[in-house]
């Protein structure tokens, strides 16, 4: 598609439309019963402010998620604790339940992560007017508490049950226990750990999983290590994914060795126990990190050989380590090896190099190994053609970016390249006066609706400024037309 300038090229990037047409919906006769049952439900809570939970079922309306959604909107506005406690109540009866967006929902709308005393509020006037309060009716404001994260109002909640005549089970101290990992607080968890045994209950996977995260997020291995011994003391048998969270940790504090001692492990549970692609990249990453890439390469056949398939995340930590180290020619070895493997294609192998190589200021290399891609019809995918295209830009070589650009171009089925790439080469084109391809490239952009980053507009408008560039790229549009 031709361009009628590149004043308007650059206007068009900039400008802000108006949508062409008003989208108005339209109501079904069932959406207009949902609403009158929402208003008899709002109704029914003004008129009786005072334990409202007693009358609200002589109502008789059957409940959905879009009539709660109504009340809750209604209420929102000035009656923010009866839609709290209308919410809690609707959580509770039988033939509904809410959704984990309804859970969002509430939040949002009544704004209890940013009023958490709400949740007191509503559990005080309960007991103020004598409302009769259930396990079920805990359990929904603890899940409140957790989607706002609220630890504090978690944990109060859950020192109340035995007020309410109610026993937190395993599940309820899970909630908690989460809350005060995500915040941190690991000596609340450690004490909510011995209070669970003290009430005769058993953690179960889940606190131990959650746990273990936390400890290993802190930096506390050895703590860590310790809950997953406990752990099989007290029968809870550990899964792959509690496994795989101490291994994420060993590798991230702890030393490599330990981490193929724990890899050993799992292997040698197999089962549930058997470790993923996504253990085996962890211990490799591992050993890369640490400048040992051909241990890491010894785990890639460990893990081929226990029949555990890489995936591309794996072979690009391998090649990055390679490049690091300066073995590129052991990349190279490498790839072969694993496209013949078929785990991972050569596109997405040679890709991968590609970038390794740029990001190792070997910028020849890598640009000798594109068009050795391109020459073979091995389509590169968009993150190496945009760090390529970009690293020759500034390097200066702004040409030849874009002659690469156009080589990616005949080859069809242009990757998804960064956007920005298309506002640096053209103002790279303009600033070298390559005013050809300049328009060249406006008239793909156009083609493809790419607007101008904002950050260059004004650059570029000043680079053609007392030129040439303006007349020659507006004459060369109409002779395109």
């Amino acid at each position: 598609m031709a361009i009628s300038s590149l004043s308007r090229f650059i206007s068009s990037s900039i400008r802000i439309t108006a949508p062409p047409f008003n989208f108005i919906p339209s109501f079904p006769l069932a959406a207009a019963t949902s609403s009158s049952a929402a208003e008899r439900f709002y109704t029914h809570l003004l008129s009786h402010p005072k334990n409202p939970e007693k009358t609200l079922a002589a109502l008789k309306s059957q409940l959905d998620s879009s009539i709660v959604n109504q009340v809750l909107h209604r209420c929102s506005l000035n009656h923010r604790q009866l839609g709290l406690r209308f919410f809690i109540w609707a959580g509770v009866q039988p033939k509904y339940k809410h959704s984990e967006f309804a859970y969002s929902r509430a939040c949002k709308l009544f704004e209890i992560d940013r009023n958490p005393c709400s949740i007191t509020d509503v559990i005080e006037a309960y007991k103020v007017e004598g409302c009769v309060i259930g396990i079920k009716m805990i359990k929904v404001v603890l899940k409140l508490c957790r989607v706002a994260r609220l630890a504090d109002q978690a944990l109060w909640l859950l020192r109340k049950t035995e007020e309410f005549n109610c026993r937190p089970d395993t599940t309820m101290y899970n909630v908690v226990i989460r809350l005060f990992c995500e915040k941190g607080d690991l000596d609340v968890v450690v004490g909510l750990i011995e209070e669970i045994v003290l009430v005769g209950l058993y953690p179960d996977v889940i606190t131990y999983m959650e746990m273990i995260k936390a400890f290993c997020n802190a930096g506390r291995l050895e703590d860590a290590c310790k809950l997953f011994k406990v752990m099989k003391v007290h029968g809870c048998t550990p899964n792959a994914v509690a496994y795989s969270a101490l291994l994420h940790g060993v590798c991230r504090f702890g030393s490599a060795e330990r981490a193929l001692e724990l890899l050993g492990e799992m292997e040698n549970e197999g089962g549930d126990c058997s470790p993923n692609v996504i253990s085996y990249t962890s211990v490799i990453q591992s050993f890369c990190e640490k400048g040992q890439s051909f241990e890491a390469l010894s785990i890639l056949d460990r893990m081929e050989s226990a029949g555990c398939t890489p995936n591309r995340v794996t072979i690009s930590t391998l090649i990055r380590a390679l490049c690091v180290e300066g073995c590129i020619d052991e990349a190279y070895k490498l790839i072969d090896k694993v496209v013949a493997g078929g785990s991972v294609s050569r596109s997405e192998c040679y890709s991968s190099l590609v970038v390794s190589l740029l990001r190792t200021k070997r910028l020849d290399d890598a640009k000798k190994l594109f068009r050795r891609m391109l020459s073979n019809a091995i389509k590169p995918d968009g993150l190496a053609c945009s760090s390529l295209i970009k690293s020759l830009c500034l390097d200066g070589r702004v040409l030849e970016g874009f002659n690469l650009y156009e080589e990616i171009e005949k080859m069809g089925d242009l990757p998804m390249v960064d956007s920005d790439l298309y506002s640096i080469l053209l103002l790279g084109l303009c600033q070298q006066r390559h005013l050809i391809e300049a328009s060249k490239l406006a008239g793909f952009m156009v083609e493809r609706r790419i607007q101008i980053k904002l950050l260059y507009v004004d650059d570029i408008i000043e680079q053609l400024k007392g030129s040439e560039g303006v007349e020659l790229l507006s004459n060369l549009c109409r002779m395109e037309r």
